[in-house]
C-alpha cells in the first residue's frame, strides 16, 4: 500500500484523485496540504507542510506555483519523492525541481495523460520529416476560463517535442496581434483559448503547401490526469533520486 500526501488537496483535481485513490486497492490518501477549511476529506488537511505529521510514501503535487518552494523543502528535508504536477512554474523553480532530483525522486510532467504523453513520442518521430519539407507549425491550446497560466504547459511541453528533434531551430510566438509582418521559417506559433468548462484540448498543426496535417488531443475529463498521477505515484514510491517524467512510467 502506497501512502500518498496530497497538496492542492481541496482543489478540482485533488477531489478528483481522492475519489479515485478511495478506489484502489494500492494506494491511498494519508493527509492532504491546502489553504482551505476541510471537513469533506477522509483524511486531515494541513494548512502547511510544517505541520504534516503523517508518514508519507509520495507527494503528488496539484496546488500552484506558490507553494511550490515549501513543497520542495518538506521533500527534500524527508526524502521524500514528489510528483510534480502544477503547471506554470518559472524558469528559478524548474531549476530548484532539478537540483531536488540530485537528492530525492522528483517526477513532473506537464500532462499526466497516456494521450498526451504518446503524442510528444509520435511528434518527436514525425517532426524532422515534416519541417524538413516546408511544413509550418502551430499550436492551439483550449481550457476552462478559470485556469490561469497561458499558454498552457502542455503546449510547451508540444512545442519542445517538436523543436528537439530538429535541433532546437525554433523560436515560440505566442499571439500575433503585435505583429504587422510575414510568417518567419523559424516559428512555432501558441495560440490559448480560454471559456466555459474546457478541460484540456491540444492541437498540433502542420501546415504545408495544399495540404494540412493535425494532431490533436481532447481531454473530457479530468480523470485523465488524476489516473495519471496516481501511476506515477505508484511508480516514484521508494525509487532513488533522480529526475523522472511519464515516459519512465508507461515505458
Amino acid at each position: 500500500m502506497v501512502h500518498l500526501l496530497l497538496s492542492g488537496c481541496c482543489g478540482r483535481m485533488g477531489q478528483v484523485i481522492t475519489g479515485l485513490a478511495e478506489a484502489d486497492p494500492n494506494i491511498t490518501v494519508a493527509a492532504g496540504v491546502d489553504v482551505c477549511d476541510s471537513t469533506q476529506t477522509s483524511y486531515p488537511v494541513f494548512k502547511s507542510f510544517e505541520e504534516v505529521d503523517r508518514d508519507v510514501d509520495v507527494i503528488v503535487d496539484f496546488s500552484s506555483p506558490k507553494a511550490f518552494d515549501a513543497l520542495m523543502d518538506y521533500a527534500e528535508e524527508k526524502e521524500i519523492p514528489a510528483v510534480v504536477c502544477t503547471t506554470g512554474l518559472s524558469d528559478e523553480q524548474l531549476s530548484r525541481l532539478e537540483d531536488a532530483s540530485r537528492k530525492v525522486a522528483v517526477l513532473r510532467s506537464a500532462n499526466m495523460s497516456l494521450g498526451i504523453n504518446l503524442m510528444e513520442k509520435v511528434l518527436k518521430e514525425v517532426s524532422r520529416t515534416l519541417t524538413e519539407a516546408g511544413f509550418d507549425v502551430e499550436i492551439v491550446e483550449e481550457h476552462h476560463r478559470n485556469k490561469k497560466d497561458a499558454p498552457s504547459g502542455t503546449a510547451i511541453a508540444l512545442a519542445d517535442a517538436v523543436n528537439d528533434s530538429v535541433g532546437g531551430k525554433y523560436e515560440y510566438v505566442y499571439g500575433r496581434s503585435d505583429r504587422y509582418e510575414a510568417r518567419g521559417d523559424n516559428e512555432i506559433g501558441i495560440s490559448s483559448v480560454r471559456g466555459g468548462s474546457i478541460v484540456g484540448d491540444h492541437e498540433v498543426i502542420f501546415a504545408g503547401t495544399d495540404e494540412v496535417i493535425t494532431f490533436k488531443h481532447i481531454a473530457y475529463s479530468r480523470a485523465i490526469f488524476a489516473k495519471g498521477a496516481l501511476q506515477a505515484a505508484k511508480f516514484l514510491a521508494g525509487k532513488p533520486a533522480g529526475f523522472y517524467t511519464m515516459s519512465d512510467v508507461i515505458g
